[in-house]
């Protein structure tokens, strides 16, 4: 291939393939041994070169072939610290350009290529690792790229030994012993070691220190306590405390004392969260509840990849059937409030009860608690968690000697800190059926319908309210901000991006979407849904788009229950189906959480 540039009274033309050639020409002299003018020799291999190419691609024989040097009319060089398959690799790749690496030979050519200084070669090397990582090789890279300071392959190898790590545990924990200081402290201080208990990385680190110490203090020190307390059992920290006398040092000791207050902390433990104490995983959404019946709840909840788009049953169901209910996480706890607790038998209709008992689920040990009850029973109510505190606003109870359901202009808050539930300002008037969200620290409370028959009603429709309330964090006091253009009952609110966004609906037939925004205080209408649904679980994902669960909808004059994914993005104001549920579902709630996998 020629390349030409033309100059105002010459031309320049530029031929590709002669460096090629000429390389080429230079291998073929050196495989027959003509016009060699120097002797490489390391651990009774020799290897006859050209002392301008070596000269020309190496900085290492740029210095050792100078003017003031003993070395550069030498006919022979002994290079002791090359291993011969290094070495003849490197200089295939001077003379051809071409680099061959195998899992075996990657120490011996990059040990060559970093003392030559053929620093071409190293990125070769280094990308080989980067492309190459498996469960079979992470922990041998990790080490190789350490010894030769290939930050980027380092990085990406003690990525994959966090990823891989239930795997290396169970077939490969020799090449974990085997792994540097460096990459285990590193893998330790990931935020995500999928399907690894605490417990076990505790025992690693231990059968680390017995195979590779005694370490000094200071390093010890610092490798332990990448470790989290917080996510062992107290059991095992009983246990664990006397297996290693490196667990027995000051600042250890203190790292599990803390440890074990933590777990002491009882309703307070949400609000006692450190890194000692949180999951190494992702988000999921968690769909507490529901089924594919309105009248049947099933006590499964199911957890929703992000990445993945795929859902797994929890191993431990709700402790009760309900519907109705609201959940909310907070510290890295789910928290399932009030609602309607189901109950059937075989000849008996099913019978539903307004409920005020408050459930926490704590992912760390995968179990379930009842914790302190609201003051008042509550159903078609909404919940939000602000600071910490969870809120329990509206809703409905079947009042004693009463065969109607009164609604509640009430409000309650649990105080974590204390373990008990306290009166807040109560709204201006009863509702039920709203929904809520918070910005800010404000709690929005907006919809629904009230025992006085409401207000804002929109003509021949139900008696949804348009309107939309505010409690202050600082004054808590409620106000009234901007009403929504269309009145709305069990529907949701979300909060994203510094906006608040009303979704859907239960009794309006519309499918549109309208967004809030505090500054202006005004709502403006966005792009709709193609069909109109009720009854859906929501939540918001960390980058801000909104997903909506399953849900009913109307169709031939039948109720039917859907089994879509939908995504909504606010800043692209754009609908779109990303999966389905395994089943049709509604009446399920969502909130995020962290979740082992």
């Amino acid at each position: 291939m020629v390349i030409s540039w033309r100059m105002d009274s010459y031309s320049i033309l530029y031929s590709s393939s002669h460096r090629t050639e000429l390389l080429g020409r230079f291998q073929r002299l050196r495989s027959a041994g003509r016009m060699c003018d120097v002797v490489l020799e390391t651990q009774g291999a020799s290897f006859p070169c050209h002392r301008a190419l070596l000269a020309s691609s190496s900085d290492y024989f740029w210095a050792l072939f100078g003017e003031a040097t003993a070395e550069r009319l030498a006919c022979s060089i002994r290079l002791p610290a090359l291993t011969p398959v290094g070495l003849d690799a490197i200089l295939d790749f001077l003379y051809s350009g071409w680099l061959r690496v195998t899992t075996s030979t990657l120490p011996d050519i990059l040990e060559a290529a970093r003392y030559l200084q053929v620093d071409a070669a190293v990125s070769i090397c280094e990308r080989y690792i980067t492309d190459g990582l498996s469960a079979e090789n992470c922990c041998c890279y990790a080490n190789v790229a350490e010894q030769h300071a290939l930050t980027d392959a380092l990085e990406a190898a003690n990525y994959a030994i966090a990823t891989e790590m239930a795997t290396l545990l169970q077939e490969r924990r020799y090449d974990l012993l085997g792994l540097n200081l460096q990459s285990l402290m590193a893998v330790l201080d990931a935020e995500e070691i999928p399907a690894v208990k605490e417990v076990e990385l505790v025992k690693l680190a231990l059968d680390w220190l017995g195979e590779n110490g005694p370490l000094p203090l200071l390093q010890s020190n610092q490798l332990l306590s990448r470790l989290r307390f917080g996510l062992t059992a107290p059991a095992d920290l009983a246990h664990l405390s006397h297996a290693s006398k490196a667990m027995g040092t000051p600042l250890i000791r203190s790292q599990m004392t803390r440890a074990l207050e933590y777990h002491r902390a009882g309703s307070a433990r949400p609000i006692r969260q450190s890194k000692q104490s949180t999951l190494r995983s992702a988000n999921r959404v968690l769909l507490v509840g529901g089924s594919s019946s309105p009248d049947h709840p099933e006590q499964q909840v199911l957890t929703f990849n992000l990445r993945s788009r795929t859902f797994t049953p929890l191993t431990s169901c709700l402790p009760l059937r309900l519907r109705n209910h609201c959940v909310c996480s907070l510290g890295g706890f789910l928290f399932v409030v009030g609602g309607e607790v189901v109950s059937e038998a075989d000849e008996k209709p099913i019978a539903a009860e307004a409920s005020k008992q408050v459930w926490r689920y704590d992912p760390r040990f995968e179990c379930w608690q009842q914790v302190e009850s609201m003051l008042q029973k509550r159903t078609k109510f909404t919940c939000c968690p602000t600071d910490n505190t969870i809120y329990a606003i509206g809703g409905q109870h079947t009042p004693a000697n009463a065969n109607t359901p009164a609604t509640l202009a009430s409000v309650e808050f649990y105080d974590l800190e204390e373990g008990a539930w306290r009166r807040g300002p109560p709204m201006p008037g009863p509702l039920h059926g709203h929904a809520c969200a918070v910005l800010e620290q404000n709690i929005y409370v907006s919809g629904g319908l009230s025992d006085s028959g409401g207000v804002d009603l929109i003509p021949g429709q139900s008696q949804s309210r348009k309107e939309v309330l505010c409690l202050d964090s600082a004054s808590r006091l409620w106000k009234k901000v901007a009403p929504m253009s269309i009145g709305r009952f069990g529907h949701r609110l979300a909060s994203a991006h510094g906006y608040i966004y009303a979704l859907l609906g239960m009794y309006e037939p519309y499918c549109d979407i309208e967004r809030y925004d505090p500054g202006e205080d005004h709502w403006t209408r966005l792009r709709p849904l193609l069909t109109a649904s009720y009854r859906y679980g929501m939540a918001v994902t960390p980058s801000g788009c909104i997903l909506v669960f399953g849900g009913r909808k109307w169709s031939n004059g039948q109720e039917v229950v859907l089994k879509s994914v939908l995504e909504y993005e606010p800043k692209k104001d754009h609908w779109r189906e990303i999966c389905q549920l395994p089943r049709p579902l509604t009446g399920t709630e969502c909130t995020l959480l962290p979740m082992p996998d």
